[in-house]
């Protein structure tokens, strides 16, 4: 075996070792884009999980901050819970099947979240109404918070103490995501979208939100 020959067995086999290299350094590589993927992953859900906690605290912060007066904060809360009854029957009449099995909002709330079925006509019942999960997640807190001192007054008593409940909302609540769901809601009442209550529906209405624990 000459010089020539010995010196290109010796090259295969550097070019063998190279390459067995460059398989491992790219199959570490890999390994890092996976890692590092799954951490951005995990940084992105915690920065959302954050952010939506921040949302909820300076929601409720805005809530408990309003400084209406007791027949302002009623005709707030009237609008409010006409809606929370409007969203709950209009899920009803498009679930009939499942009547006794969503008998408060609460329930549809909280099965929506496994049943498709539900999932999808709860969607459509605010794409309907013009409301998103946010506006429901404002009018919630609203009624949560004030629900247990607030009296719900009819459309006729609500006009003869304020005119432009629109403009009182715009001006006396700061908060723009709630400004926005509790104006949303007052527009989906005056376009008679919303049901009217009846007394026996308004005895129960505390059952219709979850209890909040501290």
């Amino acid at each position: 075996m000459n010089n020539e020959t010995t010196t290109l067995i010796s090259l295969k086999k550097a070019m063998k070792r190279l390459d067995h290299k460059l398989q491992a350094l790219e199959g570490q590589f890999k390994q890092l884009d996976f890692t590092k993927d799954n951490l951005t992953q995990k940084f992105e859900h915690h920065s959302k999980m954050l952010a939506s906690q921040a949302a909820q605290d300076e929601l409720w912060t805005a809530v408990l901050a309003l400084n209406f007066t007791s027949m302002e904060l009623n005709i707030v809360y009237s609008y409010v819970i006409e809606v929370l009854i409007c969203l709950h029957t209009h899920v009803l009449e498009k679930l009939p099947d499942l009547v006794s099995g969503l008998p408060t909002l609460a329930s549809v709330l909280r099965r929506k979240v496994k049943n498709k079925c539900i999932r999808d006509v709860w969607e459509s019942v605010l794409e309907e109404c013009g409301l998103q999960e946010g506006d429901i997640t404002a009018l919630r807190t609203f009624f949560i918070a004030h629900g247990n001192k607030a009296e719900h007054y009819s459309a006729k008593v609500r006009q003869m103490y304020i005119r432009d409940v629109t403009f009182m909302i715009t001006n006396m609540v700061k908060n723009q995501a709630l400004q926005g769901s509790l104006l949303r809601a007052v527009q989906l009442i005056e376009k008679g979208k919303a049901v009217t209550a009846s007394e026996e529906q308004k005895s129960s209405l505390k059952e219709l939100i979850p209890t909040v624990k501290n």
